[in-house]
């Protein structure tokens, strides 16, 4: 059974995440950029997970996304490809002890923040895709 409105509280929130991570991008925080675009992938996978009555804890969005695996869901490549992209981004935009020296913001370029908000983006619309689908069959179970 599906909850639709657990999906659309963590959906929102994804969304929101994501534009969020676009106005630090705007201001040329480019490390907070980058990390909150991990967060808003992330909420958009558990968002899917809760709907469809899964557990989703945890912060890597490629673990996550082993979860709908587990239940023959078809994951494309791309979308794994892009969850690993943004984990690596999950501690070290934020930490400075990441670092052997120097801080997250010195790290970070433009051209990161723009794959990790794309990235998101891609995720966040597979979900969605993915969630009409489901709607449609009523479960996340492969018959």
């Amino acid at each position: 059974m599906l909850d639709k409105e657990e999906y659309i509280r963590w959906m929102e929130s994804a969304i929101r995440t994501l534009e969020s991570a676009r106005g630090d991008f705007e201001r040329g925080d480019y490390n907070w950029s980058c990390f909150k675009a991990q967060q808003a992938a992330e909420m958009a996978i558990k968002a899917l997970l809760h709907g469809a009555g899964m557990p989703a804890y945890g912060h890597s969005i490629s673990r996550l996304l082993l979860l709908l695996i587990s239940k023959n869901v078809d994951v494309p490549e791309k979308i794994i490809e892009y969850a690993k992209k943004l984990d690596k981004l999950y501690v070290p935009t934020r930490y400075p002890n990441a670092w052997a020296e120097g801080a997250p913001h010195e790290y970070y370029t433009k051209l990161d923040a723009t794959e990790a908000i794309d990235s998101a983006r891609e995720i966040i619309n597979w979900v969605k895709e993915l969630w009409r689908f489901l709607e449609k069959e009523g479960s996340i179970e492969k018959k």
